[in-house]
């Protein structure tokens, strides 16, 4: 079954710069809804309210905070894996009973002769099904260490090739120093372990927008009684103007924040902005920021679901996510904010665990009786031991915001996202000292002298005169980032 829509839908465009002949009664027209004619119409003055709230902003407020700023960036450091883990190269007849030449840590970043195995470590050596223990005995040159296997006589077990490496341990003689071992790089047990971050930052962008009214015009009164997300009612249309002018700004605050990315080298996007971030200056460009979807995208985790329509709609897929979520942080309560599609094929998952049920339904085992109304739908579940919370995503549902881009995104449409609760410890370089903060937060500049969160001001010489201008021009400004703490615990579900 399709749904169409009516051939007379209100389909009223957005606002437009210009104006035009539409917006204005013609009272002299015999065809123009029977002002021509003697007979007084039953006006209706209240403006309907068809789109309900029109609004998409919120989302952040419930993830996230908002802090002040006074510089051109903001920087922070994340913590390193605790457990010492590698991939690298197995050569079984290198150095009498075989070495391990070490390339990557366990994510991929390259590490070389920076990796932190020692003389009379203990470690597993797998590889292809097999897993080898073994006890480290030398390390014959800066990147590999050679291995002594518990079990057999030489790494005869595997074969030359890729294996990961994990230090479980380690084991000493009965008297046994540090200085006791021989060897090329026999002082690697006396160097004591570092541990690593890693930084990362983000850069505020300007947003700005205003609207603008003529004296005469805001001085008319209008025949339609507005409303509006903002508060604004009564006849003077200004108002209505004024009032979806800021409303759309504050959805901007947040669509900015989801959406946007940092410029490409060969972006001929330009500002005068100086070239940030640790970049080669190119000239004048502009640098955008970071959202949370190419946060997430750039060192997050994404999902396409197991059937590659609508993600995270079964178990198998669910459990996928968790065992994901276990090598990363391993938080046990996550937000999911999804799309309407996601949400339903999720709460007919949840509903087909039911077994006692016809088609899905069954009363008294979700509270239900044949006397009330049935509740379909769900707004949590526990997997695990993980909790998640669904809620639906209204900006990835308007089909006048991300849900129009998503009808024809294909494979790159969004359906969802999953942000982790709580908060994380990080350290502050301007305060010097560790906090507490949620792993989203926005951060905006601001100082005893300007405070650019949500700056808003009049000019023109309507109301507070303050210039000769015959109109009321009313500004509106922001500089903000969002910061994205702990990305490896956000999953993105396209």
């Amino acid at each position: 079954m399709a749904i169409t829509a009516g051939n007379n839908l209100n389909s009223v465009t957005a606002s437009v710069q210009q104006t035009l002949a539409s917006n204005y009664i013609d009272f002299t027209s015999a065809d123009t809804a029977g002002w021509a004619q003697q007979y007084l119409p039953d006006l209706m003055e209240k403006e309907a309210e068809v789109f309900g709230n029109r609004t998409i902003s919120g989302f952040l407020s419930q993830v996230g905070a908002e802090e002040a700023m006074t510089a051109d960036q903001v920087v922070w450091s994340e913590q390193s894996r605790l457990h010492l883990s590698y991939v690298g190269q197995v050569d079984a007849d290198g150095d009498v009973n075989g070495t391990f030449k070490v390339q990557t840590d366990i994510d991929g970043n390259t590490i070389g002769s920076n990796h932190g195995i020692r003389v009379n470590d203990m470690v597993l050596i797998a590889q292809a099904g097999v897993v080898v223990k073994a006890l480290v005995v030398e390390t014959p040159s800066s990147d590999t260490v050679s291995v002594e296997p518990y079990a057999t006589a030489a790494l005869s077990t595997l074969t030359d090739g890729t294996a990961t490496l994990l230090v479980i341990g380690s084991e000493f003689g009965k008297g046994q120093s540090y200085s006791d071992f021989t060897g090329t790089h026999n002082s690697d047990r006396r160097t004591a372990l570092e541990p690593s971050f890693k930084s990362f930052t983000n850069k505020p962008i300007i947003m700005k927008d205003y609207y603008e009214v003529s004296g005469s015009d805001a001085s008319q009164i209008g025949w339609v009684e507005i409303s509006g997300e903002e508060g604004q009612n009564g006849y003077l249309w200004y108002l209505k103007a004024e009032g979806d002018t800021r409303a759309r700004f504050t959805d901007y605050l947040e669509m900015a924040m989801l959406e946007s990315e940092f410029t490409a080298d060969a972006s001929a996007i330009g500002f005068a902005d100086k070239q940030i971030r640790g970049q080669a200056d190119s000239g004048a460009k502009g640098n955008g920021t970071e959202g949370l979807f190419a946060a997430i995208e750039d060192r997050g985790n994404i999902t396409s679901g197991i059937n590659g329509v609508n993600p995270a709609t079964d178990l198998a897929e669910f459990d996928a996510i968790l065992a994901e979520f276990d090598k990363q942080g391993a938080i046990e309560e996550n937000m999911l904010f999804v799309n309407r599609n996601t949400s339903l094929a999720m709460d007919d998952m949840l509903a087909a665990m039911n077994s006692y049920g016809a088609g899905g339904t069954s009363y008294g085992v979700f509270n239900n009786s044949e006397d009330m109304a049935l509740n379909l739908g769900f707004s949590g579940f526990r997997r695990g031991s993980y909790d998640f919370y669904k809620s639906d995503f209204r900006y990835l549902n308007d089909k006048a915001t991300r849900g129009g881009i998503n009808d024809r995104a294909g494979s790159a449409a969004i359906r969802g996202v999953i942000i982790p609760a709580g908060v994380s410890s990080v350290y502050d370089q301007s305060l010097g000292r560790n906090l507490k903060r949620p792993f989203l937060h926005v951060r905006y500049r601001a100082s005893q002298t300007d405070d650019r969160r949500m700056k808003t001001w009049v000019t023109g010489s309507v109301g507070a005169a303050t210039s000769a201008l015959d109109a009321m021009q009313i500004h509106m400004l922001t500089e903000r980032c969002l910061v994205t703490q702990g990305a490896n615990n956000f999953m993105l579900l396209k």
